[in-house]
């Protein structure tokens, strides 16, 4: 009897262990499959490290072969433009990981393949003692312009070209120097101004007035005005529950078209029209061109965020209509809106790698430029980029004109709960060969056409 439970016992702990074996089996698959490409590339991966001391690592070039960061003789990395640049090339730290294109492009720099990686240590005889070197899609001149223009103010660039998405400028100030940031580590993170923190694609603003090319297109696309009609502003709107919009510094725009409307930013206009649209189709306008979606690859944008639609009052539909109310975007989502008004309704996917380089010479990757979405049909965006032209050249966006080129743009005074209000403006520029749209914020400076429009002017003639 006693045998027959000893033998007992013995069954149940074998197959226990087997399936406990089991267990690792399969959590092994899953780490070697399904998990293995992030494993790989997470910047805390302590593979890499092991590699990097017996690797030189890549450098990071802009569009014309400048260099943005290079590996020194005691192997630690060089950032020979500073904190300009910073937002891009991030930073590269034993003891702080990685982040920005040092980040996502690791493997990249340490010519490791997505099949060595997963290999481990097991990699190193197959890979050189040098990495590759990423070129970026950074104009060097358009990005220093646009840290100049912002002066030290807080606040976010994102300059694209319309036709392959390429991101031309990405600003985010105040910086911080790479250079030094493992030392300054501490104090940087304890800043409240958020150095680290990469305002053109993390930070979230009232779009304020920038967004009513998109109420523009909603209204005229959904029938709920057309270019004829007349609207009478009288400088205030009453939007019920004893609530009033006002226009800004107490103007009367009077008589006014949808056009001339865009052109003077009449919020007694878009906030009528918030309203005769409602929630279903302010949120399906939002949702056409690209608000509520992430953008993947080597550019991680926050989601906007929006207002409850489906429960806003008379007063929040007029609210969102003007870009106030709850409503937050990215300066990112910002340019690619003017991105898509500049390019016939279709926005490219946005990206900053164009290429990997051997240290042989060979192209290992190479960027391929894809369709994002389609925001609108071709007929719309000519009408609304026509619209912004005219805010150039006689309305609120004066102070971007330069002569001899094609600038399109809107102006956004961004009400600020926290302080001053918010500067902003977008639109477009038609280059010697190419197109451009942008997207300019600044924190707590107040009129987009007195502070951000002249910042546009400085990118394009940089890019000219």
């Amino acid at each position: 009897m006693a045998d027959w439970k000893m033998k007992k016992y013995i069954l149940h702990t074998a197959s226990f262990l087997l399936v406990l074996a089991g267990c690792l089996a399969v959590y092994l698959i899953v780490l070697m499959t399904w998990d293995a490409d992030s494993l790989a590339s997470n910047p805390l991966n302590m593979r890499k490290s092991a590699a990097q001391a017996d690797i030189v690592r890549g450098s990071i070039l802009d569009a014309q072969g400048r260099v943005l960061a290079q590996t020194r003789a005691d192997g630690t990395r060089s950032y020979p433009m500073g904190a300009a640049f910073a937002p891009v090339t991030g930073y590269n730290g034993e003891k702080i990981g990685s982040a920005g294109i040092e980040g996502h492009e690791n493997q990249a720099l340490l010519g490791l393949t997505q099949d060595m990686s997963r290999i481990g240590p097991a990699a190193q005889l197959f890979q050189a003692d040098r990495g590759n070197d990423v070129t970026l899609t950074i104009e060097g001149d358009a990005q220093q312009a646009a840290y100049d223009g912002l002066a030290g103010r807080r606040g976010a660039v994102v300059v694209l070209d319309v036709t392959t998405g390429a991101v031309l400028a990405m600003v985010s100030s105040p910086s911080y120097d790479p250079n030094n940031i493992e030392a300054n580590w501490k104090a940087l993170s304890a800043q409240d101004s958020g150095p680290l923190l990469n305002r053109a694609v993390q930070g979230l603003y009232p779009p304020g007035s920038t967004i009513k090319p998109l109420i523009a297109d909603a209204a005229l696309t959904n029938g709920v005005t057309d270019e004829s009609e007349i609207f009478d502003c009288t400088g205030a709107l009453d939007v019920g529950g004893g609530s009033t919009i006002r226009e800004s510094h107490g103007e009367v725009h009077g008589k006014v078209n949808l056009r001339q409307a865009l052109e003077e930013s009449c919020n007694v206009t878009f906030g009528t029209l918030g309203m005769r649209l409602g929630d279903k189709k302010l949120e399906e306008a939002f949702h056409r061109y690209g608000f509520d979606r992430e953008l993947g690859g080597d550019i991680l944008m926050t989601k906007s965020h929006f207002p409850d639609f489906g429960h806003l009052s008379k007063g929040d539909q007029a609210q969102t209509a003007i870009g106030q109310s709850s409503l937050l975007v990215t300066p990112m989502h910002m340019a690619l809106m003017a991105a898509a008004i500049a390019n016939g309704g279709t926005v490219m996917k946005p990206y900053l790698v164009e290429k990997v380089t051997t240290p042989g010479g060979m192209t290992a990757q190479a960027a391929s430029p894809s369709a994002w979405l389609t925001a609108m049909t071709p007929d719309m965006a000519a009408k609304l980029d026509s619209y912004m032209e005219g805010v150039v050249k006689k309305g609120t966006g004066t102070a971007a004109a330069v002569s001899g080129i094609r600038v399109t743009g809107k102006t956004g005074t961004a009400e600020n709960a926290q302080g001053k209000d918010h500067a902003w403006f977008i639109g477009s520029a038609q280059l010697r060969g190419r197109k451009i749209a942008f997207a300019i914020i600044v924190e707590n400076a107040g009129g987009g056409g007195i502070e951000a429009a002249p910042i546009a002017r400085k990118i394009i003639l940089s890019l000219e």
